[in-house]
């Protein structure tokens, strides 16, 4: 175990301590206009290839982070209704409105995705990092950045959480696990970046989110399955008993709950998912199977290699 990872989780034993440390820490990318950029479009562009779709009024993402970003660029994008999950309030709305004005210059000048070059972290990979003109065509630019549009984007997001009287609404909700928060299929997407490895409870994050999809519902997610620095090599964390990564992971309101790939795919097909994509990165330098912990000896030969994957699926037609 890394020392100072040891030392903030004792730390999160101190009443009040974890929720300053994670503020003051933050949770990394979404600071910046860019990363947001390069985040949604990702997910926008592998949606459509896909699916063909490209056009989701209803959105919901789970674990913005630092800022409300990859989801104001989704509303650039099309969307008019945004609900934001997360489990501490980070967000802070002088620097959501700050990085709209950045990201509304990016998509008026059609800036190309930031690439690997520039987020090294960031995935999906993506086969062109051109502006996608084909999905946001000029005239659809045009319309969706209009002055009244970023107008009422901008008014809502003064207004986080008011009740649903204008076109364009946004809601956070932290912490977000509040079965009652968004109706019963009402939902065109629900999104994440590298946040359902922090999940506590997969299973009960996956099922909700069946609740909220409309029957035509899709969800798009990038899962990390390294970590996160907690252990010399990628994959060390499934090398630790479940005492010494309960003492490491302490009372952190995020934990990295250490869920290998298949078992994300089996949860989702349980709770009424049909994965469309599943585009995994493989990383061979982690631990050998000798040196897993008892809970994970039994890992697949492949779980012990897929170091992150996007996964994107829609709802069963039961």
């Amino acid at each position: 175990m890394r020392i100072r990872h040891l030392v903030r989780s004792l730390l999160t034993y101190v009443p009040g301590m974890d929720k300053i440390i994670s503020k003051l820490r933050g949770t990394g990318g979404s600071v910046s206009a860019r990363y947001c950029y390069s985040a949604w479009l990702r997910h926008l562009v592998k949606l459509n290839e896909h699916t063909g779709r490209s056009h989701f009024p209803t959105i919901a993402e789970l674990g913005p982070g630092d800022s409300l970003g990859i989801g104001i660029a989704a509303m650039l994008t099309g969307a008019n209704n945004y609900y934001a999950f997360d489990i501490i309030n980070f967000s802070d709305n002088a620097r959501n409105l700050e990085i709209l004005d950045e990201l509304v210059s990016l998509f008026r000048n059609r800036q190309p995705i930031p690439s690997e070059n520039e987020y090294s972290v960031i995935k999906p990979s993506l086969s062109s990092y051109e502006f996608p003109t084909q999905l946001l065509p000029d005239e659809r630019i045009d319309s969706l950045l209009s002055p009244q549009r970023l107008a009422a984007i901008k008014f809502a997001l003064k207004n986080i959480n008011t009740p649903e009287q204008k076109s364009i609404n946004i809601y956070y909700i932290a912490p977000w696990y509040n079965s009652d928060l968004i109706r019963r299929n009402s939902v065109d997407l629900i999104f994440s970046q590298a946040v359902m490895e922090h999940v506590d409870n997969v299973q009960f994050a996956y099922q909700k989110m069946r609740e909220w999809l409309k029957t035509d519902g899709l969800m798009s997610h990038q899962i990390d399955f390294k970590s996160h620095g907690y252990t010399e090599k990628w994959n060390g964390h499934w090398g630790k008993s479940d005492i010494a990564w309960k003492i490491l992971m302490g009372r952190k309101a995020y934990i990295l709950n250490r869920v290998p790939h298949s078992t994300h795919i089996g949860i989702m097909s349980k709770c009424g998912f049909q994965i469309i994509c599943d585009q995994t990165v493989i990383n061979n330098t982690g631990i050998a199977r000798l040196e897993l912990a008892k809970r994970f000896r039994d890992i697949c030969d492949e779980d012990l290699l897929i170091s992150g994957a996007y996964i994107q699926a829609s709802v069963c037609d039961f």
